[in-house]
C-alpha cells in the first residue's frame, strides 16, 4: 500500500499503518517531508513497534521516502535501513548515467541517423552543464534550481516526438527546450538568458557541422558513429574534474568551487566529532554507538 503525505494524509497512514502490522503488508509513505507537522505522530508510531506486548506480524515492512528535512525523526533514520539517491558529480558521471538509463535502440535507430546521435548527445551534455553549474554558487545560476533527470527525459521525448518524420522544426524544439522543460524551473531574467545562451551551444543548428567542439579547447565534443560504444568510450575517456572553460568560465570560478567544497568537508569532520561535556557519569559517545 502507497500513500503521498500531505495535508491531512496523517491519520489515513497511521490506519494504514495500524491494519498492515496485522494483516502483513507491506506500506509506503511518500514525501515525508511534506507533512513536517505529522512527523512527530509517526515518530511515536514507530516507537511502539518495539514496545512490550506489541504484536507485529513478521511479514509487515514500513518504507518511509523524503527530500532531507529537519522535521524528519532522528530516531527513525537511526533505526532504519538507509539508501540514498544522490545526483552524480561531474560530467563524466552526468553522462555515464544519462546513456546508462538509455536503450541502445532508442539511440542507434532514427531516420536521421547520426543528426539524431549528435542531438540527442549534445542535450544530455546540457543537462550535465546545467546540472554541474550549480556548484560554481552564484557565478553558475543566481538561484539554485532543482533541475532533474526528469526534465532531461522530458527533452529527450519532446525531441523524439519533434522529430518522427525526419524534419528539424528548430524554432519549436528551441523554445519548448529552453522556455518550459528547463526555464519552466527558472525565474531570473538573467538565468534564463543565460539558459539560452547554454542551449545555442550545446542543441543548435551549428552542433550539427563537421568539427564542432563544445569548448575553446577542443577536449568537448559530440563523437560520431553508428553504435553507442564510441559515445560510451569518449564519456569514459572525459576528465574527472570538469574545465570551467565548458561552463563558459574562466579559470578563477573553480577557486569559489573549491571553497565552497573544503567548508563543506571540514564542517561534516567537526560535525561528527565528539561532544565531551564538563560533567561525570555519562557515557561517552563510543558506548552510545556501541549499544
Amino acid at each position: 500500500h502507497a500513500i503521498s503525505l500531505g495535508q491531512g494524509q496523517g491519520p489515513v497512514a497511521a490506519k494504514l499503518i495500524a491494519t498492515a502490522t496485522k494483516s502483513g503488508d507491506w506500506v509506503f509513505l511518500q514525501n515525508c517531508h511534506l507533512a513536517a507537522s505529522w512527523m512527530l505522530a509517526m515518530e511515536n508510531l514507530i516507537k511502539d513497534f518495539s514496545a512490550p506486548g506489541t504484536e507485529i506480524h513478521r511479514d509487515f515492512r514500513l518504507f518511509l521516502s523524503s527530500m532531507p528535512a529537519r522535521s524528519f525523526p532522528v530516531s527513525v533514520l537511526q533505526n532504519s535501513v538507509k539508501v540514498t539517491n544522490e545526483p552524480p558529480k561531474g560530467l563524466r558521471a552526468n553522462l555515464r548515467r544519462a546513456f546508462a538509463e538509455m536503450s541502445s535502440e532508442y539511440f542507434e535507430d532514427h531516420i536521421l541517423a547520426q543528426t539524431w546521435r549528435t542531438l540527442v548527445f549534445g542535450l544530455c551534455f546540457m543537462h550535465a552543464v546545467i546540472l554541474e553549474r550549480k556548484k560554481f554558487g552564484p557565478l553558475g545560476w543566481n538561484i539554485r534550481y532543482e533541475f532533474s533527470d526528469s526534465d532531461r527525459e522530458c527533452a529527450l521525448d519532446n525531441l523524439k516526438m519533434f522529430l518522427s518524420d525526419g524534419e528539424m522544426p528548430w524554432d519549436a524544439l528551441t523554445f519548448i527546450t529552453a522556455e518550459i522543460t528547463y526555464g519552466g524551473r527558472v525565474t531570473d531574467s538573467w538565468d534564463t538568458r543565460c539558459l539560452r545562451t547554454l542551449l545555442k551551444s550545446f542543441f543548435s543548428p551549428e552542433t550539427l557541422n563537421d568539427g564542432y567542439t563544445y569548448s575553446p579547447s577542443g577536449a568537448y565534443y559530440s563523437p560520431s558513429g553508428e553504435r553507442m560504444k564510441p559515445y560510451i568510450d569518449y564519456i569514459e575517456s572525459l576528465p574527472f574534474n570538469d574545465d570551467p572553460e565548458v561552463f563558459g568560465m574562466h579559470e578563477n570560478a573553480n577557486i569559489t568551487f573549491q571553497i565552497q567544497e573544503t567548508t563543506s568537508l571540514l564542517g561534516t569532520i567537526l560535525d561528527v566529532q565528539p561532544r565531551l561535556g564538563g560533567g561525570g557519569g555519562g557515557k561517552t559517545s563510543d558506548e552510545v554507538v556501541y549499544e
